[in-house]
């Protein structure tokens, strides 16, 4: 397979060497290129021969020298090189499989691509691998590796993914942790399906294979209102949620002494559900698996009271906010606005959650409030100045929540400016206080 050259950027090393866009590049250093893994390995040396094909089949060489990381200068159509691989499973948990129809087609995209777990921190199941792409991973020590265990019983594991594969392709994570490849595992759990024994046991496994194996969250699985037509699947209740951490937390709690690390880590909804106070940000030591909600909110309240106790306490002008908010996480969004308020007495505001009437009341996280929740529940709301809500609500396309209402249609519906947050303590009271970040 060769890939088209889209383009050539002007000073590169191949703008200095002729090289023309619509040529395709067959090899670099006798390495045949596929994708952009193989590009961006083979072109990190400093004497590269590339073969290359004109659009008339005709094929010549160009040798160049460059210094190590600098990079060739080629362009091509798509970053990958290729299309991007979707997922061939149908788990039971997915949340892809639990969306309403007419949303925008990138929403119903299943991605597993190993190539974006390691450019980007995407999660894959191993059950789209072919043998060569596992041995290239090994040979280029592409890591770390993050993948969507979910329990590591083989037979289970092709229950709940809807795939034959799934059970076999557990055999890579122990290939990988052998060549000394670096993984940051996931495991949606699910009541019924992977809970209690069987999360020991694939706890169990997993440790097996540290210190490679270094984190892994586990996260509960979301059920919306659109769930039909698929297996029976319950919500954790408050008990269920509480035996889920006390499981994972005591697992911890031996990986601690044994490692020095806790390796596995309760997502931060588990708490929530459980009605118990999250852990102090110290248990979370580096923040590693912050992508998947474990350690979100303790990292926030670290890092908003360090900002709180730094601020000076100064007069301002009069400002009166609102905070929308997912249910789950209102009770702290609130301790925040308080004590804001207690040091800058000048500021007024409310905190409103948000109840997730798009998705159904089961779904209770802030990244899943949708615009149309926004605009039918704060319209009666006298909002003040500004309405404050988490970045996380929108979507990486740009400005759009998830039902494709955008942040300009919010600000028009509620006649208000509106400040998506991110996830920074230090950002957070800065939008309180009215402060530019």
């Amino acid at each position: 397979m060769a890939v088209t050259i889209s383009g050539v950027r002007k000073h590169s090393p191949a703008y200095r060497h002729g090289i023309q866009a619509g040529e395709r590049l067959l090899t670099l250093n006798g390495n045949e290129i596929m994708d952009v893994l193989d590009y961006r390995f083979y072109q990190l040396n400093t004497a590269l021969v590339l073969e290359l094909e004109n659009n008339r089949g005709e094929r010549r060489t160009v040798s160049l020298k460059k210094p190590e990381y600098e990079e060739i200068g080629l362009e091509f159509e798509t970053y990958l090189m290729d299309r991007q691989h979707s997922c061939k499973n149908k788990c039971v948990f997915c949340f892809i499989d639990q969306l309403p129809k007419g949303l925008r087609k990138s929403l119903y995209f299943k991605d597993d691509d190993s190539r974006l777990s390691f450019l980007f921190g995407n999660y894959v199941t191993l059950t789209n691998l072919t043998e060569h792409e596992i041995s290239r991973i090994i040979k280029m020590h592409i890591s770390p590796m993050n993948i969507s265990v979910h329990t590591t019983n083989p037979e289970l594991r092709v229950k709940m993914m809807k795939n034959p594969r799934a059970g076999e392709a557990l055999s890579i994570i122990r290939r990988f942790a052998q060549a000394g490849i670096k993984i940051n595992c996931q495991i949606v759990l699910c009541p019924g399906y992977n809970d209690g024994e069987e999360l020991k046991r694939t706890l169990s496994d997993l440790e097996t294979m540290c210190p490679q194996v270094q984190a892994v969250a586990v996260v509960p699985v979301g059920i919306t209102r659109y769930r039909q037509n698929l297996p029976e699947m319950r919500s954790f209740t408050r008990e269920t949620a509480g035996e889920a951490i006390d499981l994972i937390e005591s697992f911890g709690e031996k990986c601690l002494q044994k490692y020095g690390t806790r390796v596995a880590y309760p997502g931060d909804e588990f708490y929530l559900k459980a009605e118990r106070p999250l852990p102090p940000a110290g248990f979370y030591e580096d923040f590693s698996m912050l992508e998947n909600g474990v350690g979100l909110l303790p990292l926030l309240m670290d890092e908003f009271y360090s900002a709180l106790e730094e601020a000076g306490e100064t007069g301002g002008r009069k400002r009166e906010i609102t905070i929308a908010t997912g249910m789950a996480p209102r009770e702290y969004i609130r301790g925040f606005l308080d004590d804001a308020i207690k040091k800058f007495p000048h500021i007024s505001g409310r905190v409103t959650p948000i109840v997730n009437r798009f998705f159904g009341e089961t779904i209770t996280v802030s990244g899943l409030v949708t615009g149309t929740d926004l605009i039918e529940q704060l319209s009666s709301v006298d909002l003040g100045d500004e309405l404050l809500i988490p970045a996380c609500m929108l979507r990486r396309e740009g400005d759009l929540f998830l039902d494709d209402v955008s942040l300009q249609d919010v600000e028009a519906a509620l006649k208000v400016p509106v400040r998506p947050v991110p996830n920074d303590g230090y950002a957070f009271l800065d939008a309180i206080l009215g402060s530019e970040s």
